[in-house]
């Protein structure tokens, strides 16, 4: 029997991609075939694509063409084989196949079919797949953070996203499941558990008729994991039942990733949110309320059709007021296929572009305090790479996620893939510095000396 055909990994888009990718490779690992990081070196290349906006679409379609042109067997999986399903076999010759977002757990039998010379197209049009504990997974994360996925799809229809199209409704798994899987990641030292799926706010419903959100971060309070970290929490389903488990919960951190989108009622309508504009202060006056101690994210797109100069003005107080920890801003991009796509009152690109920016600069100051803030104190720090050579090592703290926000420049030794104390020194408006604070040492109990 001859060796099985080596395969690399071409991982584009969200952690919710990243996730189908680690379960992809686990697979073939699993069933006896090389993997290697390096794509020369492989016999194909799985594209694990983003269809999300034009620019992840035009990423992914760079990525295929250059693969295509150095004639490696391509593999098209992910969000764009599920879009584009019916064009990209014929538009890229060299893709050996297609499979769609409901469909990768048939990775191996796909690449079997290609080996005996098939070209080979699945795609469920509905997915409904949703992997669980049982699945191998071969992370590609750094060692310390492991994404957790507690439900997949979507069920709401906002007028400019195309994810419930690509990905289906949400399927939420059982809380047994997502706990037994924080246990395995747990025993493999990961120290933070990020929660992801659409809406982690919804977690539950159509499993459990109602969002059992508090439920399970209480279950996961029980697993050896220093920290949880959600992603995506609906300000609506902030329920009082699960901000007290998160402030009852001691892993559980109080960052809250709320993807507001906008503060005017009138562009939240046309936007199809499932809440009314005028909710978003008293929410978030009740967050600050129950959780003081809170830290808060928010992504805004801006220039969607529609939005006037007036509008724009009225997100501009609603940052000065609120003073979010971290804002992420998304310039609006028309999608086909969704009601947005063909609204009237298009923004110009430029108009758009110029409102980005100056959410941007309005959001840099009040970051900036933020950080600063944390001059003089003594925080802690999950260190993720460390330079010998120069004595620093980069990490980050509670109040930052992966990926996403800012990190910590620390001074002096410290182990990696642990959280240490660290005094920080300086701040920008995005990162900390810092150094290794000094812990004094136990004192003799009768001894008066220092």
């Amino acid at each position: 029997m001859g060796l099985k055909p080596t395969v690399a990994f071409n991982h584009l888009g969200c952690e919710k991609n990243r996730v189908d990718t680690e379960h992809m490779l686990g697979l073939l690992v699993q069933a006896g075939y090389q993997v290697d990081a390096n794509e020369e070196l492989a016999d194909y290349v799985v594209v694990n694509t983003c269809s999300f906006i034009e620019e992840a679409r035009e990423e992914s379609v760079r990525t295929l063409v250059e693969l295509a042109a150095a004639q490696k067997k391509v593999v098209i999986t992910g969000c764009l084989a599920q879009h584009f399903q019916h064009e990209l076999l014929e538009e890229i010759p060299e893709a050996v196949a297609l499979v769609g977002t409901g469909d990768y757990n048939r990775i191996v039998e796909v690449i079997e079919r290609a080996e005996a010379g098939e070209r080979v197209k699945i795609v469920s049009p509905e997915p409904t797949y949703i992997a669980d504990e049982t699945v191998p997974r071969y992370r590609t994360t750094a060692s310390s953070v492991a994404y957790l996925r507690v439900a997949e799809g979507c069920d709401y229809r906002c007028a400019f996203c195309i994810i419930p199209h690509l990905r289906g409704n949400q399927r939420s798994r059982s809380i047994e499941s997502i706990v037994a899987e924080a246990h395995q990641l747990a025993a493999e030292g990961v120290q933070e558990l990020v929660l992801i799926s659409q809406i982690t706010t919804n977690y539950g419903m159509d499993l459990y008729g109602k969002p059992r959100l508090a439920e399970l971060l209480r279950a996961l309070g029980e697993v050896d994991v220093p920290w949880v970290r959600m992603h995506y929490a609906y300000p609506t389903g902030l329920t009082p039942e699960v901000i007290a488990a998160i402030r009852e919960t001691p892993n559980v951190l109080p960052y809250l990733d709320l993807p507001l989108q906008h503060s005017h009622p009138e562009v939240l309508r046309a936007m199809n949110r499932p809440w009314q504009g005028q909710v978003n202060d008293d929410v978030i006056y009740r967050i600050k309320e129950s959780l003081p101690e809170a830290v808060l994210r928010t992504t805004f797109i801006v220039g969607f059709p529609g939005e006037t100069e007036a509008h724009f003005e009225h997100l501009l107080e609603f940052v000065d007021r609120h003073q979010f920890d971290h804002v992420g801003v998304f310039s609006f991009s028309a999608e086909e296929g969704t009601p947005a796509y063909s609204l009237p009152n298009q923004v110009p690109q430029s108009e758009r572009d110029r409102r980005r920016e100056a959410l941007m600069l309005a959001q840099q100051p009040i970051a900036w305090e933020h950080n600063r803030a944390h001059i003089g104190q003594a925080v802690d720090v999950l260190i993720e790479q460390e330079n010998p050579a120069t004595g620093m090592a980069i990490g980050r703290s509670a109040r930052f996620a992966p990926e996403v926000d800012g990190l910590v420049y620390v001074t002096g030794t410290a182990a990696l893939n642990q959280i240490v104390p660290v005094t920080i020194t300086a701040a920008d408006t995005y990162d900390l510095f810092g150094e290794i604070a000094t812990v004094p040492a136990p004192e003799p109990s009768l001894s008066l000396a220092h």
